[in-house]
């Protein structure tokens, strides 16, 4: 099971938001770039990126410090934030992000999302946040009619192979991840699933990774590497 690091980026810094609430902001680091060659030195195979200001104004707002982040590792990065059309698709492609995530769109443009998914296949995960069991978008700041199984199952038929599920309430929070919905995600859908939000420990991971053969297939962990419950190192050890 992947265990996959974030850089949350806003106004250039690294920070952390309680829920997703950018008025609870944590700000963990002023050099983000020195953050990814840290995560990158301990073993990470991947970076999660999330251009936060961007995913508040619809498009996206940092994406010259990821191209210097990029610059500064030799691990691919996957990259969520404001990315609301196909120009900005392509674009970030081309300049060398590894995958890229689409939320928003995934209700408000379904078109574009089968679109993209045609074109680029594995290069497209799918964001899926819950708040209470519905699907939030925009930066979190409101939640769709439709539940997060429903969304699951729905790009599941156009076309995508995994997703990042993120239970939006369990977010900064430390107290635990949602497996039982990551779980449920994976059983009635068969997509592979990135679980994210509340992981607090190398316990929470270990528990993650007893349901890897059920398809959860990565974690995301921000906040309890920035605080220290979590020593990377020791996770990529533990969890390969």
């Amino acid at each position: 099971m992947l265990v996959i690091p974030a850089i949350d980026l806003k106004e250039g810094q690294c920070v952390m938001l309680f829920q997703g609430d950018p008025a609870k902001s944590t700000t963990f680091s002023h050099d983000p770039i020195q953050m990814a060659k840290k995560w990158a030195g301990l073993g990470a195979p991947l970076l999660h990126l999330v251009d936060l200001d961007g995913a508040f104004s619809g498009m996206p707002k940092n994406f010259g410090l990821v191209k210097k982040i990029m610059q500064a590792i030799e691990i691919p990065v996957q990259l969520g934030g404001g990315i609301r059309s196909m120009k900005a698709i392509e674009n970030i492609l081309d300049q060398g992000v590894e995958r890229i995530i689409l939320g928003t769109v995934a209700i408000s443009d379904p078109d574009l999302t089968k679109e993209a998914l045609k074109r680029y296949g594995d290069r497209i995960l799918i964001g899926i946040d819950a708040t209470d069991g519905l699907v939030a978008v925009e930066g979190w700041g409101r939640t769709s009619k439709k539940t997060y199984l429903e969304l699951g199952r729905e790009v599941q038929s156009w076309g995508a192979n995994r997703i990042i599920f993120t239970d939006t309430k369990r977010d900064g929070t430390l107290k635990g991840p949602n497996i039982e919905s990551s779980v449920q995600m994976a059983k009635e859908t068969g997509l592979q699933i990135i679980a994210s939000g509340g992981v607090s420990s190398i316990a929470d991971l270990l528990a993650l990774k007893k349901h890897e053969g059920l398809g959860i297939e990565g974690v995301i962990v921000g906040k309890a590497i920035y605080q220290g419950n979590i020593d990377l190192g020791e996770a990529f050890r533990l969890l390969g």
